[in-house]
């Protein structure tokens, strides 16, 4: 399976954007799938995720409210809809994914990944 991120641009602080994750060589069946984020010169971070044995939707706190990440059936992409974007919000975009296991925030514990879309918020 191979992930593609997608949707990351620049736009002014309150804006909206919404990122994309398509899955090829393969869909989201069984698949805990996750955003996490890389803000310039810090370490990667959560940002959200779905835990495949459940519709249980997970955020980070400082996202809570104007993050909402979405799927569909297995063969949809995943999106991330970030509403009222904060200039903090500014980083690489990842989407991961891993199969069959127990659900975690963990970036280790994530076997798939997407390239990377950058989102620059301007203030």
């Amino acid at each position: 399976v191979q992930l593609q991120a997608s949707g990351g641009g620049l736009v002014q602080a309150g804006g909206s954007l919404r990122l994309s994750c398509a899955a090829s060589g393969g869909t989201f069946s069984r698949a805990n799938v996750v955003w996490f984020r890389q803000p310039p010169g810090k370490e990667r971070e959560f940002v959200a995720g779905i835990n495949w044995r459940a519709p249980i939707l997970y955020y980070a706190d400082d996202v809570k409210g104007r993050f909402t990440i979405s799927k569909g059936s297995a063969k949809n992409p995943v999106y991330l809809q970030m509403n009222n974007l904060k200039s903090e919000d500014t980083a690489v975009y990842y989407c991961a994914a891993s199969y069959g296991r127990t659900w975690s925030r963990r970036e280790e514990d994530y076997n798939y990944w997407g390239q990377g879309t950058l989102v620059t918020v301007s203030s």
